[in-house]
């Protein structure tokens, strides 16, 4: 086997795994050159080969795909290392251009292999930082676009490290060249019409003959950039604490901020959350058509699928499919003891006869049945509260979000509702002593 004592490549590969002595090591091998430099230099070493699998991710896209997975389970089997291999498809059509979507399916495979507390070995070399970080220039990235990749970051369960970042693809071309490895070419690198593969043949040649250092100093400026976006988040962190109100953020306290300061929180809470980073444009709208809107509005912003609202002095964020305020057409039969599955992910309903109630049992002739809505007209009167209301303006009196109007269980006794479950019961409907219904409302 191939040893690689006194290599580069090997100290910068050994340093980085120096953190972690015994953890499970994961490698993305394609059978390119760089991920196949990788697997033989982790293999030569006992103490890594004897902790590492190798996973290989077969996207369909290219019609020699089958024969590097077979190279790939060659090479493996040749080394002594697993090889795990699993096969993704791609949607055409869609709009989202396969490039993009192979990456996410492929970082997806990876995350979900990757044990607790694994770490994800990547073969990225400088050539690849300064393409990403020329990519997020044309997108018009921030900081933390331009931070590019970093040499070691959270992923899934465990770490993702690039050790090679520091390194040209021409290095370890000559240090694959010079073992003797074997590697599979990809035809697509050299389709120009991907962004990435057109930067790698025609610009960054260009740069790198103007200005030989280019990757060195770009590799720098993405360091510094990744360094400020950590200061940042750890800015936006501390502002986080002073503006959350429940699962929202005080729309008092984020006016406190200055726009700058409010913008980069916003942006904080929205990644941390989850969701979709929206535009620039939308960032702005965010603050001042849904924050700033007049007390009597009920303002949404919508982007890709999610949505942002105000309620009660508050942002709140929601996929977009729950932040619309419409009463489900929906009614099913109640039996006490019997579990009643709620439609559109809203869980389960069960009630159980209780000594104390709250509800009193069911009169003869008194079917039990959910629905979402009232009849037009209907006038429901909470217990304890003088004259009935309209089920909207009770809705704004006990503070219900208007996007789950509509969306809580309301119990019929009959044709009469009984209850808004977890809100109030209606006069009429209390157990007053004895025997009645508790109900238990698991959602999803």
């Amino acid at each position: 086997m191939t040893t690689f004592s006194d290599s580069p490549l090997r100290l910068a590969l050994h340093q980085a795994l120096g953190d972690y002595p015994s953890a499970p090591l994961r490698l993305a091998l394609s059978g390119g050159l760089d991920s196949a430099l990788l697997l033989t230099l982790l293999a030569a070493d006992p103490t890594w080969r004897h902790r590492l699998v190798a996973i290989h991710v077969h996207h369909g896209l290219s019609p020699h795909a089958d024969t590097w997975m077979a190279f790939c389970q060659a090479r493996c089997d040749e080394l002594g290392v697993p090889l795990v291999t699993e096969r993704v498809l791609l949607a055409r059509g869609t709009g989202e251009s396969l490039e993009a979507q192979a990456r996410e399916a492929r970082y997806e495979v990876l995350r979900t292999r990757l044990p607790v507390g694994g770490v994800l070995l990547t073969a990225h070399h400088g050539d690849d930082q300064l393409e990403t970080l020329l990519l997020a220039l044309k997108r018009g990235s921030g900081v933390r676009g331009l931070g590019a990749m970093r040499p070691a970051q959270p992923f899934g369960e465990g770490v993702h490290l690039r050790p090679w970042l520091s390194f040209s693809r021409q290095q370890l071309a000559a240090a694959a060249q010079h073992a003797g490895i074997d590697w599979v070419d990809d035809e697509s690198n050299g389709d120009a019409r991907f962004d990435r593969n057109f930067l790698r043949l025609h610009l960054v040649p260009l740069l790198r003959e103007r200005w030989p250092a280019i990757l060195q100093t770009a590799g720098r400026s993405a360091e510094l950039c990744a360094e400020s976006s950590a200061l940042l988040d750890e800015v936006a962190a501390e502002d986080l604490l002073r503006a959350s109100c429940g699962e929202g953020l005080a729309i008092a306290a984020l006016g406190a901020f200055s726009a700058t300061r409010r913008h980069n929180l916003l942006r904080y809470w929205l990644r941390h959350c989850g969701a979709s980073a929206p535009s620039r444009e939308q960032l702005q709208r965010l603050w001042l058509e849904v924050a700033c809107a007049r007390e009597d509005a009920n303002p949404c912003l919508s982007w890709d699928e999610w949505s942002c609202r105000r309620h009660d002095g508050a942002l709140h964020l929601l996929r977009r499919s729950e932040g619309e305020a419409r009463p489900l057409a929906w009614q099913g039969s109640l039996q006490p003891g019997l579990p009643l599955t709620l439609p559109e992910g809203l869980g389960r309903l069960q009630l159980r006869e209780t000594q104390g109630g709250p509800l009193r049992l069911p009169r003869q002739g008194e079917l039990l049945s959910v629905r979402f809505d009232v009849p037009p007209g209907c006038r429901l009167h909470p217990e304890g509260r003088a004259g009935s209301r309209r089920l909207k303006k009770l809705w704004q009196e006990y503070g219900i979000p208007s996007w789950q109007r509509g969306r809580i269980p309301i119990l019929y006794y009959g044709e009469t509702p009984a209850a808004v479950l977890g809100v109030f019961i209606c006069q009429g409907f209390i157990c007053e002593a004895g025997r009645g219904l508790a109900w238990q409302w698991c959602q999803d």
